[in-house]
């Protein structure tokens, strides 16, 4: 297949920097209209992963203002941040529950802790992200963003598949949703690699981009082969979408450098959307009717877009599913 020419993914922290302030700037057309601000989902079980700041915080108070009863899953040494979203939100429907997404094992024991109190969901906002300064292996020896972005978020829906956590359904306003928070940086030059699928990738600093886009480009292809997956017929049973947010003022960058952390975190504030104003799409795709109506919605702010090519791709669809599956396999081997 034909690569594509070279596009965010490829590119440096400067030109991805540039090209986000762009998107947010540039005329919008084919867009979605925004939820309406008295849309409720009330009495939804609403999972956000990443809760603890930034977009999925953002987000977790949006959606438990609307109704929604939440499970905040954030990485351990958050507490207090159960607390604060209730405040904020005005809603006592609003639980902590700790996991480390780098970590498989944990990633299990969070699953174990749902499906024994059978918590059923309604709405997944898969939202946790981060891009780090250097290659990090994980305890189980994964890359980090290939086992955050992508990997953890595969043994949980399949967990959740199987215990009954998440359950199909075409009853109208009974679909549920998962929703994958991606970006447009999964458009890049690079496949994935399928003889080497899994196998940690040491990098530093100027390969990060291209790191996290790869990871993204994972995620899409993913979000892209489970709505194929889940929804074999006519019938919508499962809502499978996936959004970039386009430039969000976050800590996402919160593992670079000291001496450039004066320079990112100010840039980013100045010229990118506050979180609370990035939720758009992933409210639209928790929330609005016609996104659990359908499937396969790719929101690049509030712009209907196809994922690239690659993404796509039913080939590659197949041949990540497998050689995921063999990773799943093997994390349930520990327990």
């Amino acid at each position: 297949m034909q690569q594509e020419p070279r596009q965010i993914g490829d590119g440096t922290f400067a030109n991805a920097v540039i090209s986000a302030i762009r998107d947010i700037r540039k005329p919008k057309a084919s867009g979605v209209d925004p939820v309406p601000d008295d849309a409720r989902i009330d009495g939804k079980t609403c999972l956000v992963t990443g809760a603890n700041s930034g977009l999925g915080r953002a987000a977790a108070i949006e959606l438990a203002r609307r109704g929604g009863n939440m499970v905040l899953a954030c990485r351990p040494g958050h507490v207090e941040i159960g607390d604060e979203i209730k405040r904020l939100s005005g809603s006592g429907a609003v639980e902590m529950m700790e996991v480390d997404l780098a970590d498989l094992d944990s990633v299990h024991r969070f699953c174990d802790r749902l499906s024994q109190r059978e918590i059923r969901i309604d709405i997944a906002l898969m939202n946790a992200g981060l891009m780090p300064r250097r290659a990090i292996k994980t305890p189980q020896g994964y890359e980090v963003m290939f086992s955050v972005h992508f990997l953890s978020n595969r043994v949980m829906i399949d967990r959740w598949l199987k215990d009954g956590v998440l359950r199909s359904s075409s009853q109208t306003g009974e679909t549920p949703r998962v929703v994958f928070v991606a970006s447009e940086s999964h458009r890049s030059s690079h496949g994935i690699d399928f003889e080497h699928f899994g196998a940690f990738s040491d990098y530093g600093l100027k390969e990060g981009l291209k790191h996290y886009g790869l990871s993204k480009l994972i995620l899409c292809t993913f979000a892209t082969e489970l709505s194929r997956r889940l929804n074999p017929g006519d019938n919508v049973e499962v809502a499978v979408h996936a959004m970039c947010p386009g430039g969000v003022a976050t800590n996402i960058a919160r593992d670079a450098p000291l001496l450039l952390k004066p320079v990112i975190n100010p840039v980013l504030r100045l010229l990118f959307q506050t979180p609370e104003k990035a939720i758009g799409p992933a409210i639209y795709l928790c929330c609005a009717q016609a996104s659990g109506e359908a499937t396969g919605m790719y929101l690049h702010l509030m712009q209907r877009k196809s994922v690239s090519p690659a993404a796509s791709d039913l080939e590659n669809g197949t041949r990540l599913w497998e050689a995921s599956e063999a990773l799943v396999a093997k994390s349930r081997e520990s327990l």
